[in-house]
């Protein structure tokens, strides 16, 4: 996703507000929570999309809501795909869908990632002199945003195919290195199995590395032995304090 795009929206009613089914998991405690925000109030806006449907700070607006809240600050986030956006307002997690790939997944979880990695900076950015903390890290926000997307595949497995996908498309990446990446990539959207696939690529690039770093050494070499074959010039020394300047003086000029 390119720059964040989103802006601050003042007194929206909590009751407006669409909690889809993929956010009623366990919120853990919520009480510490909602002393904090009392004590302090709500130093981050939770964030929703611009139909008003959650997409980070779940537990924020459980909190408020136990303190009773009727209004709340949010942050709306615009360019949501159409995709996630219909993904987060679903109110039954146990609908029927058209299977998405494990590419198609991929994307799901990398938009929902970075949401949530934006919503954790300006968290940090609230909180930095407060008492607060800043939320879940990296691991844990993968771990959530994976749990979210239908078909049950581990972030792990969705970080492999972002990484794949990543190295196809790496303008530094070795042409026969990025053929690879991308045949494993339509070997996937196909049904083959991504760990397999991720491994054969990983050990093509450590391959490829080690062949170019032998290249380098050898070039280097080559280099080196070409100079030394060269004839060695003569230059002329220049006479020292009352020696005569015969045409005989020469030196063999240094390495």
């Amino acid at each position: 996703m390119g720059s964040e795009q989103g802006h601050i929206q003042l007194d929206r009613a909590v009751a407006t507000i669409t909690v889809g089914a993929r956010h009623r998991s366990d919120l853990g405690d919520i009480t510490t929570l909602a002393e904090s925000i009392e004590r302090q109030g709500l130093l981050q806006p939770i964030t929703l999309t611009p139909d008003g449907v959650l997409v980070c700070g779940a537990r924020r607006l459980e909190a408020i809501k136990q303190l009773g809240w009727d209004t709340v600050k949010v942050w709306v986030r615009s360019g949501i795909s159409g995709t996630l956006a219909h993904l987060l307002a679903e109110q039954d997690d146990n609908v029927l869908h058209k299977p998405l790939t494990q590419l198609e997944n991929a994307a799901l979880y990398r938009e929902i990632t970075e949401l949530m990695r934006e919503d954790a900076e300006r968290r940090r950015a609230a909180t930095q002199f407060s008492s607060a903390g800043a939320g879940k890290g990296g691991g844990d926000r993968r771990k959530q945003a994976a749990g979210m997307i239908p078909g049950g595949a581990s972030y792990a497995t969705l970080d492999k195919i972002t990484w794949l996908q990543n190295t196809a498309s790496h303008p530094d990446t070795p042409d026969v290195v990025r053929a690879e990446a991308q045949a494993a990539l339509e070997e996937i959207e196909q049904g083959a199995p991504v760990h397999p696939a991720c491994d054969r690529i990983k050990a093509l690039v450590k391959d490829e590395a080690a062949r170019r770093s032998e290249d380098a050494g050898q070039a280097a070499t080559d280099a080196l032995a070409k100079l030394q074959s060269q004839p060695r010039k003569k230059q002329r020394r220049t006479p020292g304090p009352g020696e005569k300047d015969s045409g005989d003086m020469e030196l063999w000029s240094p390495r």
